[in-house]
């Protein structure tokens, strides 16, 4: 039980935390490599630019249809 309560502590500190930087007005959490900016992604689905695997899938499914 006592593991417990230390690990609801925590998180409960860490959620404080965050929730103090947000009041801040600090910068939000971002990952570390950049998202999918960094791989040349514009987007992850539905963009009018698809990336070139999804895009190659479209054009497969389109020739299947026909």
């Amino acid at each position: 039980m006592s593991t417990f309560l230390i690990t609801f502590a925590v998180f409960g500190l860490v959620v404080l935390g965050m929730a103090i930087g947000v009041i801040a007005g600090r910068k939000p959490i971002g990952g570390s490599c950049g998202g999918l900016g960094a791989v040349g992604l514009e987007c992850e689905a539905g963009c009018d630019k698809p990336c070139p695997k999804r895009l190659a899938r479209m054009q497969a499914a389109a020739e299947a249809k026909e």
